[in-house]
């Protein structure tokens, strides 16, 4: 091939699923001279510099045979003569846009070859990865917009001119289709196929039955049978409507027929009003007549010959067709393909030659920026709440397995906002059911909805069994040989009559291929068939031969009975008075007394005749032969243009515009673009008569609102690629508006990304849908974020009423993204509903959703969460943010891992501009006031329909699967991690560092050397801020930790806001010790906390003389304040040092809880004496993978530590803590840092120390290193005005709340003054904290320092004292939410 025809200047190709490319027939079969092809300049796709959408260079071109005229909009293609070629051999050229390509085998360039299976367009040759087989033009629900311009409903012709016109004005449009796209090469051909694209509805009423409704199918499949009293429809669902399954034929109205009185006086009086708009269809659609010069078709012969029987050769003539005999882009762009004559037109031609409206009307639309969006089924349209403008069009999305919530498909509606028009081209039928909704809903409309509806006169009937071969069944593959030709290729045309009602068209059809197998069956048995007469023994037994070849031969031999049926198709008059209504909500049609039964008798004997001319046996379809009812493929009226142009007598408008029900009042910009406006039967194929009345009503809509629909051609499109015109979006001037449309068009963006990133991978997907429900509470006030919260809100929501419920789709478009993410994301489609709050239902758009995500604030624990921003019916945006908490409670407990699953914590909150713009900030949802809280839970009956949701996306059953068991392993595997948590591998020390938000670095380190030379440390912080601007009001205090700890507690790393933070912005110069039996080396040397009181003096000392004398008030906890009160008992430490204490869990007294006490009395030999013979006198808090032997065995003991569910855990440095100290937190209370990193703020325990604390915690008191009490009344006395405040977390389990609680009543009854009169004693009980959570706890900043800084400032600064908060990160970060947990 020459080089200038390569990749770059070749016209795409169809491609057969098999991956062979089909080109196009030789010229000389189609009329067109055989030429060569000279390259002139660089071409792309075959015209020089094209791409979509772009104007074509002016071509010039003599044409070998007629061509079809020019279209103003979409504009046919121009052509060219190459008359200054630089090479004698390509001297003479005349080519079209589309050039011929060389056959590539045999047979594959005439009609029936192997091409009869393609899509429409690939690009052309390259050496680039494989593209996909077939184009997709829709776009995902994902992408929907909350609001268009222009949202038009349906895809037939009435929708698919609605599209492309609003498009080409420059609007936004939104198209909703409730089939799904399929391209050619994707229609199904066999019986099973066909079967599972059957959808069956409405009411089955045979004879004088009064009728049982039925509904079974896919709803989105693509041929829909509904059931009706007295006559039956089929129409079809798919992007391209009927289109996609009619017979194609292209007949004007006769004018007669638009005369009559039921049309509007624009059109009966003047009936050559549609003659500009038929042309402007056929610009478009191209349709022709089978050409002479191609193969001899039977049945069209045959139909020939029953004609002149008749006596109506006259009235013969082939049908003008859209379907394509030459190949080539059609007038809007697309590559097309020549007919294979496969006869599968009423199943989808697969060949690429059919002219839907999927290829020119659609394509063309998207080409020119509008959004097309398939399996949204529209259910009715309501006017728009103020302040918005125009209409909601509310919807059920079939995607993503919705449909097996039949409770919540159409109860739970998605939405769109028009805010201009909508252009209702769902066909007669569901547009009427959804007018009929609208109606019922509210919108104001004529009371004629529904009625005076028409089957077109439609009659199917069959001549079997014929003297001649007709080759009427379709099949998917024919020899070119013996082709079956396009479903009607000839029509006897009976309209022209005095009496317009008399008039009627009869053609020839093809039965489908999907069909054939049944055909002989339903043939030979139906009641009421009319053989031929006077037939001779001969002719009876030839006939008997005939049907018994068909039978055991099938029905495509070539002898046999159904390769000699005729199939009839009548198009005539009825008397247009079926009717649609509503039943529960359900559409019910009515066809009773419709037929002129008069007419019907003159049609079928006309049948009869025409039949047993050519020897056949007259059947009539088996819904007249079986149940006495009609079927028609061409339901009108509905929605019918009224006579007068008033309410009175239709529905709409001469232009289709909806009459209010007031006079001539009309619902400005609500258009009707289909056959239910048609008034009256047509007696002919109505798909032109639509087209040219949805052309003049576009154009209606255009004039009057002063839009321009824009004439500019199209080129050669690139359905794989992008647009041309991308949608001109018009910003609004309000702030807040313009901010709404710039994130939507961000998350569009995002959304976008993912999806294509994930095409561009051919990644396999993985997808559910989820129905929750429950009860939320309309409060402003309900800020806080725990279980107590939400279960009040929940509790007031239930007896209130305000019940809550969503319905969304997840979607991964990557499984393995999702898997291996931290964040593990899917995109959340649906609804919202809350009555309760103003603007519901809401639509949910580009949502995420988590799956078992770590919750970095409470360890062990994970999360499923649903964030997304929802937009009301009344252009209210709110935050809805839900997590699920699956966490240590599930370990072995079915029944709480269910509860864990299925239950949501819900808050709904102020939408806040950007506040979600990044994915990874889990606490954006904080940001904005609350609305509501509540809870929602799955119920067990929507739980498996969501199992039954679950639907691995690929590119082939390989990749499906893998996706699934990917997804489904990663979903069992941190299930069990949790259920099974107890016996998951231990969790050890991990050597780096992670989660270090706050590293709070001391100003000062300093050694410090107690009177017994051990050396110590402490840190010091200056203050951050000064009281009232005022230097000299900076205090000090000093801080005291606890055993096997240090200063880390109170200046906890892991937290955003620790002890230490908080109190040097209070003013305050921070001392904190980290003493002997902390976390330092010395600790090994077997000292006690008797022995740490001088630890503690030393510091008091080195305050006293680097800064000033004065007392000095002091935090301590746990062991620390028992050192501390040991120096204060015993005297080591001057009480007159001390101007007040703060002692968290205890004091003097201390008490073990009961598992601790229980250890201390457990068996004849003390723990401590035990693990000393064991493994030595020194026990770590931390451990590794390399430990030693007994270290490791104990690790593994330790999993079998009793805990409560809850507190369960595989942290094996947590477990050995709680061994030798207890429990010291709740787990919920701490951040996943805090946890997983416990062993770098843990040392450990000498067995001396441990001897100690055993009897002090036994005996109740603190003791000397001799084991004698300290608390003697003398020494109490040396507390003697010294203010003590004691705290205790509720559910402490090292200290028993009884060791705070004996302070408390010895200090009070030694020197009075108890806390609730003002006195110098205090004790507070913190619910819901532990141990040591009170200081490293995640919430400890809002729940615990306050009360503690309370209570220095008062003792510190006098009573009248009161803390302004200084302005600085950490009040912005309150206020921002950052440090809400």
């Amino acid at each position: 091939m020459n080089d200038t025809l390569s990749s770059k200047s070749e016209p795409a190709l169809l491609q057969a699923p098999n991956g062979t490319l089909s080109p196009p027939p030789t010229p000389a079969l189609h009329g067109n001279p055989i030429e060569s092809i000279e390259s002139h300049g660089e071409f792309i796709n075959g015209t020089e510099g094209i791409t979509n959408g772009a104007g074509r260079p002016s071509y010039n071109m003599t044409p070998a045979s007629p061509s079809p005229s020019p279209s103003p909009s979409p504009v046919p293609r121009p052509s060219v003569t190459f008359a200054d070629s630089p090479d004698p051999e390509f001297a003479s050229v005349r080519r079209q846009d589309s050039h011929p390509i060389p056959a590539y085998g045999l047979h594959e360039q005439d009609p029936g070859a192997s091409h009869s299976r393609a899509t429409p367009k690939i690009r052309a040759y390259t050496d680039e990865k494989e593209e996909p087989a077939f184009p997709r033009i829709s776009k995902p629900v994902e992408l929907l917009r909350l609001s268009y311009d222009v949202v038009v409903i349906g895809s037939g012709y009435g929708g698919g001119i609605a599209a492309s016109r609003m498009a080409r004005t420059g609007k936004s449009v939104c198209l909703l289709e409730r089939g799904r796209e399929r391209w050619p090469g994707e229609y199904p051909s066999g019986t099973f196929d066909a079967t599972k694209e059957l959808h069956c509805s409405g009411t089955l009423a045979p004879g004088f039955l009064n009728g049982k409704a039925v509904e079974g199918g896919d709803p989105t499949g693509m041929y829909h049978m509904i059931f009706g009293r007295g006559q039956n429809a089929v129409v079809c669902n798919g992007l391209g409507g009927t289109s996609l399954m009619n017979a194609n034929v292209f007949m004007e109205a006769d004018k007669k027929t638009l005369a009559m009185k039921a049309w509007p006086p624009q059109i009966r009086e003047n009936v050559e009003v549609l003659d500009k708009y038929y042309k402007k269809v056929e610009d478009v659609l191209e349709p022709e007549a089978y050409p002479d010069d191609w193969p001899t078709l039977p049945k069209l012969e045959m139909l020939k010959k029953q004609a002149t029987h008749l006596g109506l050769e006259q009235n013969f003539h082939k049908v003008r067709q859209t379907t394509r005999f030459r190949n080539g882009p059609n007038s809007c762009g697309v590559e097309m393909m020549p007919s294979a004559l496969t006869g599968q037109d009423c199943t989808g031609v697969n060949d690429g030659s059919k002219t839907t409206t999927l290829v020119t009307y659609l394509a063309d639309a998207w080409n020119w920026g509008a959004e097309l969006f398939c399996e949204c089924e529209v259910r009715y349209i309501e006017k728009a709440k103020a302040p918005q403008t125009g209409y909601l069009i509310y919807f059920a999305w079939h995607g993503r397995n919705r449909g097996l919530f039949k409770a919540n498909l159409h109860g739970d509606l998605m939405w769109v906002h028009a805010k201009e028009a909508v252009f209702l081209g769902a066909g007669a039928i569901a547009s009427t059911e959804i007018l009929l909704r609208s109606k019922a809903m509210g919108l104001e409309m004529s009371s004629m909805v529904g009625q005076n509806m028409s089957g077109n006169g439609d009659i199917l009937a069959f001549g079997y069994n014929t003297d001649e071969t007709v080759n009427g069944v379709g099949r998917p593959v024919p020899s070119p040989y013996k082709p079956i030709g396009p479903t009607i290729t000839g029509v006897i045309d009976c309209r022209d009559q005095k009496n317009p009602l008399d008039g009627f068209v009869l053609e020839e059809g093809a039965i489908p291929h999907a069909l054939a197998h049944v055909l002989q069956a339903m043939l030979d048995f139906l009641p009421g068939s009319t053989p031929p007469e006077n037939e001779t023994l001969a002719q009876r037994t030839q006939a008997a031969l005939a049907r018994y070849g068909s039978r055991f031969l099938g029905p495509y031999f070539k002898n046999g009975a159904v390769e000699r049926t005729q199939v009839y198709l009548i198009m005539s008059h009825d008397s247009n008075q079926a009717m649609l209504t509503l039943k529960d909500d359900k559409p019910v049609l009515e066809f009773l007394g419709v037929a002129r039964s008069h007419h019907v008798k003159h049609l079928n004997g006309l049948l009869a005749r025409a039949t047993a001319a050519v020897g056949g046996t007259l059947v009539q379809n088996p819904f007249y032969s079986l149940l006495g009812q009609q079927v028609t493929v061409h339901p009108i009226g509905g929605a019918c243009m009224a006579r007068d142009n008033t309410a009175a007598t239709g529905v709409v408008n001469h232009v289709g515009e909806v009459f209010t029900g007031n006079e001539d009042e009309t619902h400005d910009g609500l258009v009707v673009t289909d056959a239910s406006v048609i008034p009256t039967a047509l007696g002919a194929n109505p798909f032109a008569t639509i087209s040219a009345l949805a052309e003049r009503s576009v154009e209606h809509y255009a004039n009057t609102h002063g839009l321009t629909i824009s004439d500019k051609e199209n080129g050669i499109l690139d359905l794989f690629g992008e647009p041309a015109h991308p949608a001109k979006r018009h910003h609004p001037h309000r702030g807040r508006e313009r901010e709404n449309l710039m994130e939507e068009q961000d998350s569009i963006s995002v959304a976008n990304q993912v999806i294509r990133a994930a095409d561009g991978v051919k990644a396999s997907g993985m997808g559910f849908t989820e129905v929750m429900s429950g009860f939320v509470h309309n409060d402003k006030n309900l800020r806080e974020d725990n279980k107590a919260t939400y279960e009040l809100a929940y509790r007031t929501a239930k007896s209130l009423c305000e019940s809550a419920r969503f319905f969304l789709s997840v979607q991964a478009f990557n499984t393995r993204d999702m898997v291996h993410h931290a964040q593990h994301r899917g995109m959340l489609t649906g609804t919202f509903v809350c009555p309760a709050i103003l603007g519901s239902p809401f639509m949910v758009q580009r949502g995420e959703f988590n799956l078992f995500i770590l919750n970095h604030k409470a360890p062990g624990t994970r999360n499923l969460t649903y964030d997304f921003e929802m937009k009301g019916v009344n252009g209210r945006r709110l935050h809805f943010h839900g997590y699920k908490v699956v966490d240590s409670s599930v370990a072995l407990a079915p029944m709480q891992f269910w509860r864990s699953t299925s239950t949501l914590y819900v808050t709904i909150s102020e939408h806040v501009k950007g506040g979600i713009k990044d994915l990874d900030d889990e606490d954006a949802w904080r940001l904005g006031e609350v609305v509501a809280k509540g809870i929602m839970h799955i119920q067990p009956a929507d739980f498996f329909s969501e199992i039954m949701t679950m639907t691995p996306t690929g590119s082939n059953l390989l990749k499906k699967v893998a996706s699934a068991a990917s997804f489904l392993t990663y979903f069992t595997r941190k299930s069990m991690s949790l259920f099974l948590g107890p016996l998951t591998p231990l969790q050890y020390p991990s050597p780096t560092y992670n989660g270090y938000v706050n590293n709070t670095l001391p100003d000062q380190s300093i050694a410090v050397y107690a009177s017994d030379g051990v050396c110590t440390r402490m840190h010091i912080w200056e203050p951050t801020h000064y009281p009232n601007g005022d230097p000299t009001e900076v205090k000090n205090l000093f801080m005291v930790p606890g055993a096997a700890v240090d200063h880390q507690i109170f200046a906890l790393p892991t937290i955003p806001f620790n002890a230490v933070n908080y109190f040097t912005r209070a003013g305050y110069r921070v001392f904190v010790t980290v003493h002997r039996i902390g976390q330092l080396m010395v600790a090994e040397n077997m000292w006690t906390t008797y022995d740490a009181r001088l630890d503690l003096k030393a510091c008091l000392e080195y305050i006293r003389k680097a800064y000033d004398k004065k007392k000095i008030y002091t935090i301590a906890h746990c062991m620390g304040s028992v050192a501390f009160s040991s120096g204060l008992l015993d005297g080591t430490i001057p009480a007159d040092w001390i101007l007040g204490i703060t002692c968290s869990q205890v004091f003097m007294n201390p008490v073990w809880g009961p598992t601790n006490m229980a250890k201390v009395m457990a068996g004849p030999v003390p723990m401590n004496k035990l693990y000393t013979k064991v493994a030595g006198t020194w026990f770590s808090c931390s451990t590794s993978r390399d430990d030693s032997i007994v270290q490791q065995l104990l690790n593994q003991v330790l999993r079998l530590y009793p805990q409560a569910r809850r507190e369960m855990c595989n942290n094996a440095a947590c477990h050995r803590c709680s061994l030798v100290f207890g429990r010291c937190w709740n787990h919920s209370n701490l951040n996943e840092a805090t946890h997983r990193q416990i062993d770098r703020f843990f040392g450990g325990v000498n067995m001396r120390l441990l001897e100690l604390l055993m009897k002090q915690g036994y005996e109740g008191h603190v003791m000397n290193n001799k084991f004698e009490p300290l608390t003697t009344k003398e020494n109490i006395m040396r507390l003697s005005g010294v203010p003590i405040m004691l705290f205790v977390g509720r559910d402490n389990a090292v200290l028993s709340p009884e060791a705070t609680e004996r302070t408390y009543e010895t200090l009070c009854d030694v020197f009075g003054g108890a806390g609730v009169d003002g006195g110098d004693y205090k004790r507070k009980v913190v619910p819901g904290y532990g141990h040591l959570d009170p200081w490293m706890g995640r919430n400890a900043w809002k729940d615990i320092y306050p009360f503690v800084r309370e209570e220095v400032d008062r003792v510190v600064r006098g009573e009248s004292y009161r803390f302004q908060e200084p302005d600085d990160k950490y009040t912005r970060m309150i206020h921002d939410g950052d440090l809400l947990y």
